[in-house]
């Protein structure tokens, strides 16, 4: 059920360009990347600003130094509060406190270990890991919560186990990491350490199908909600892909979309949708 909106076209406070996530911290607050802007928003959970970050440590204009963003796609906070950035331009991660304190980056642009290429989505697990889907490198890439490299699976393909830009990456309170397969349409399952679990999905309208999924969130009793971008929806499945329910239709009133992007489950349920090109955040009640 819908439950809230805020947000316009802009540089003001509280206005978007173009937002492509969201994340939400275990105090219910709430955190937009807004993208073409170049910086993050905090807001509570009904959409009150409480930090227009880019006006200070989280300032666009893009840049490169530490605590400059260019074009932030990907936003994360972890259960300590700390939130990370991926800063997809800069091919970098982002640590900041939740205040918006820098507290350390990492990567440069290429394919090694640790380097990143356009890197889209950002997920934190209970114990701290850092997930990040380095999109235009067909890959997924774990660190520590100091972004020190631990492992990476993944290569450009159609297979188990293979993507093709993989555009966001959400984790279960069990560990396993989940996938949005952006250009193969469909998500897929893996354990903590990158073993492929199962898939889901084919190109298509109906339920259950997908077209160009771009964020993905997993809610506290397991279940996975699905930005079906290029449908204008939100899906929800079973943990091992049984489709459960769909919302939403192109448009720009309550409950439509127009390309949502980034998408977070709170404790508490609700739904957050980064409504990218209508310039706003949508929140509904956790069964719409």
């Amino acid at each position: 059920m819908f439950a809230g909106i805020w947000g316009t076209e802009g540089k003001g406070n509280g206005e978007f360009s173009q937002p492509m996530d969201v994340a939400v911290a275990s105090d219910g607050s709430v955190y937009v990347a807004d993208t073409l802007n170049n910086r993050i928003q905090k807001f509570t959970s009904e959409g009150v600003l409480l930090c227009i970050c880019g006006t200070s440590e989280w300032e666009g204009p893009m840049g490169t130094v530490d605590t400059k963003l260019f074009n932030p796609r990907g936003v994360a906070v972890a259960s300590d509060g700390s939130v990370y950035v991926a800063d997809s331009v800069n091919d970098r991660i982002q640590k900041l406190t939740s205040e918006g304190v820098f507290a350390g980056q990492w990567g440069t642009k290429g394919t090694g270990n640790g380097q990143f290429n356009n890197p889209a989505g950002v997920a934190v697990a209970s114990d701290g890991s850092v997930y990040v889907a380095d999109t235009k490198n067909d890959r997924i890439q774990k660190f520590t919560s100091l972004g020190v490299f631990v492992s990476k699976w993944g290569t450009s393909g159609t297979g188990d186990g293979k993507f093709n830009l993989p555009y966001d990456v959400a984790v279960a309170s069990d560990g396993s990491v989940y996938v949005a397969d952006n250009q193969n349409d469909r998500i897929q399952k893996f354990t903590s350490d990158g073993v492929f679990v199962t898939k889901w999905g084919t190109q298509g309208t109906g339920a259950g199908q997908l077209r160009l999924p771009g964020g993905i969130a997993v809610a506290s009793d397991g279940s996975v909600y699905v930005a079906d971008s290029y449908n204008n929806r939100i899906q929800k499945f079973t943990s091992t892909g049984v489709f459960l329910i769909k919302w939403g239709t192109k448009g720009t009133g309550s409950g439509e979309f127009n390309n949502p992007i980034g998408i977070a489950v709170a404790p508490d349920g609700s739904v957050y949708v980064a409504d990218s090109y209508v310039h706003r955040v949508q929140k509904f009640s956790p069964d719409p």
